[in-house]
């Protein structure tokens, strides 16, 4: 069966002149946002999250299946245990799965084992890719894009706690299969990020890195 097809109205019109600063202006403001280690525990209202993953919702994916998954965690107990099954993984990790190449390009962030934000910082993101999705007949459907789709959503939700004024951090031990348990999510969902998400706390300091310019992430034909 088609599906209906309805006029599309572009939300704004602009002048070339107006979407040259537009965008400059948004990339002067998408610059300034860093990965944060260090976390306060002031709390974030509900509504700025559903704000925000309301906005992450909006990104395109395969087949307009949306297959994605938002849990949302604030319960302190719960936030214990992913901490708890978190550095297990991660002392494994930097005790030698993760191998010298990998444990020297990480030595300049001073990353380690332990993850203190994932306790302090007041709301916790679980990110889940949906494999496949199941009916109310038990039927399985596969999801087309799933991984490309979810990462799409996963960089507008980033994007749009940023424009709110938070900071996150984007953490991924791996395995993740702990979160599934934890938070008590069906066979056909994948862990695909935990982001943290809250207020610096005082004081935080950041790595003085760089990006790469402009002539090192693009080619034009």
């Amino acid at each position: 069966m088609k599906n209906k097809f309805i006029p599309f109205t572009k939300p704004i019109e602009l002048s070339d002149a107006d979407m040259l600063r537009r965008s400059a202006e948004y990339y002067t403001f998408m610059k300034s946002r860093r990965t944060i280690r260090d976390f306060s525990d002031k709390e974030v209202p509900q509504d700025i999250i559903n704000n925000c993953l309301l906005t992450a919702s909006t990104a395109p994916s395969g087949a307009n299946q949306q297959p994605w998954h938002f849990v949302v965690v604030r319960d302190a107990s719960i936030k214990s245990k992913i901490r708890k099954a978190a550095e297990e993984e991660e002392q494994n990790f930097y005790a030698g799965r993760a191998g010298n190449t990998w444990l020297e390009a990480l030595e300049p962030l001073g990353t380690d084992a332990s993850k203190p934000f994932l306790e302090i910082a007041p709301v916790l993101i679980a990110i889940f890719e949906q494999k496949y999705s199941v009916n109310k007949q038990g039927d399985k459907k596969k999801n087309y894009y799933a991984k490309e789709s979810v990462g799409i959503a996963t960089g507008i939700l980033i994007a749009a706690l940023h424009h709110a004024g938070l900071v996150t951090l984007t953490h991924t031990p791996s395995p993740m299969n702990f979160l599934t348990k934890i938070l008590k999510r069906p066979d056909g969902e994948r862990p695909f990020l935990l982001l943290v998400v809250g207020h610096p706390a005082m004081g935080v300091e950041v790595p003085d890195i760089k990006k790469k310019d402009l002539n090192n992430i693009s080619s034009q034909f």
